[in-house]
């Protein structure tokens, strides 16, 4: 029968500790150090009640240490010199309809022509083309023509799933995506958008879920030396910082290793658009920004009918970047909103006391001008002061008339 346990003092405090927690007197005998009361007697581990033991997934899991002395150091390769590294990933952010999709398409025109100033200028490589919102024979196809791109290096990403045929979903299809790009030597995926791509099972508005799809698709570049260049969209915030002004989850500028925002710029005659270095972990954050225009050109078809589609074309360097003009934006509309109400107030007051209940253009011009009010304020207040534009029954050009219908619809004066 064995001995009962005996008292032990912990801390000034005595406490009986269960037999199974000490070791056997007659099997271990105290070492000197116990006798010295250098240290209070061995105990068994115990895990902690909320850590369940789990012998599969302990035998599955390996610690590995890796001394920082043994890894090779290796050059940034850049896929657009200075703007877009490669086997990294690069977002594009902007506002809808500026020409991102265009970009996206020059990019890929120079990189398989090889003249992409960067680490594969002067040898055309591989594009994988990642893209769902647009169509391909009537959209994508027709814009890779008119930049330029050699067809026969870009491809198009289809998942065939069973008896079925969907769209490249990220991460899931990282590892597949991985060994087309080793066997083709693609130098990018273009992803158009990229926020399409993500599982839908994964909420983009939640940085650790989000994490999720970026965090392999980053490991995938790393791995391989493809570039991923996707395109986002801003929000509506007014802010002057293009990271803060992209849609969903900050994971998005977080993860990517370099963005490229562009914005159109509302002090161009031309209409011209501005490209501009917002964020570059590996590389130089003052690369000039870029001017950009948009224009439209004609193909023929095999149908016999022309196509018209937009093609980039960049014009030189942009004194003006697109947290100026972010910044600008921001500054207006607090400005706008501010005064919205007073431009509003007045105009229906003015149009309310004319005969009719009407006035022509110039005249609601000329005293709002008095009034304090610009031509473009009071353009901006119509909607709110319930005003609509309509031409003049009488041949005298336009004229602003208060109505009460809703959803009546005015011209363009």
């Amino acid at each position: 029968m064995a001995a009962p346990t005996p008292p032990i003092t912990v801390n000034g405090r005595r406490r009986q500790l269960a037999a199974a927690l000490l070791p056997n007197p007659s099997t271990e005998p105290p070492n000197e150090a116990d006798e010295r009361g250098d240290r209070p007697p061995n105990l068994v581990a115990v895990r902690p009640p909320d850590e369940p033991s789990d012998p599969a997934r302990t035998s599955a899991r390996t610690l590995r240490l890796t001394p920082a002395s043994t890894v090779k150091i290796r050059p940034v390769r850049w896929l657009w010199a200075d703007r877009i590294p490669a086997a990294a990933i690069t977002l594009i952010p902007g506002r809808e309809g500026i020409g991102k999709s265009l970009l996206l398409a020059w990019m890929t025109a120079r990189l398989t022509r090889g003249e992409m100033p960067g680490a594969h200028l002067g040898t055309p490589r591989p594009v994988i083309y990642a893209a769902t919102e647009d169509s391909w024979p009537h959209t994508i196809g027709p814009r890779l023509i008119a930049a330029g791109a050699d067809l026969d290096l870009v491809f198009r990403v289809d998942v065939e799933f069973g008896d079925s045929t969907e769209q490249l979903i990220l991460p899931r299809d990282c590892d597949a995506l991985a060994e087309e790009i080793r066997e083709r030597d693609v130098a990018m995926l273009a992803m158009d958008p990229a926020l399409s791509l993500i599982s839908s099972t994964i909420n983009n508005s939640q940085d650790r879920e989000l994490r999720t799809a970026l965090e392999p698709l980053f490991r995938m570049c790393d791995t391989t030396g493809c570039a991923a260049v996707g395109l986002a969209h801003f929000n509506k915030s007014t802010t002057a910082d293009p990271l803060t002004a992209i849609t969903g989850s900050r994971a998005w500028a977080a993860v990517a290793r370099a963005v490229l925002a562009v914005a159109r710029d509302p002090q161009a005659e031309d209409g011209s658009c501005v490209l501009s270095q917002a964020k570059s972990n590996l590389g130089r954050l003052d690369v000039p920004s870029l001017r950009y225009q948009v224009r439209t050109v004609e193909l023929p078809t095999a149908e016999g009918e022309s196509a018209h589609v937009g093609l980039l074309e960049f014009t030189g360097e942009s004194e003006r970047s697109v947290e100026d003009i972010l910044a600008e934006s921001a500054t207006r509309d607090t400005f706008d909103r501010a005064e919205a109400g007073e431009a509003a107030s007045w105009l229906a007051a003015y149009i309310a006391d004319q005969p009719s209940r009407e006035a022509s253009a110039q005249q609601v011009f000329t005293e709002g001008q008095a009034a304090g009010f610009s031509k473009d304020q009071l353009k901006r207040a119509k909607p709110r002061a319930k005003v609509v534009s309509r031409k003049s029954d009488f041949g005298q050009g336009w004229v602003w008339a208060l109505t009460t219908a809703p959803g009546t619809e005015g011209g363009a004066a």
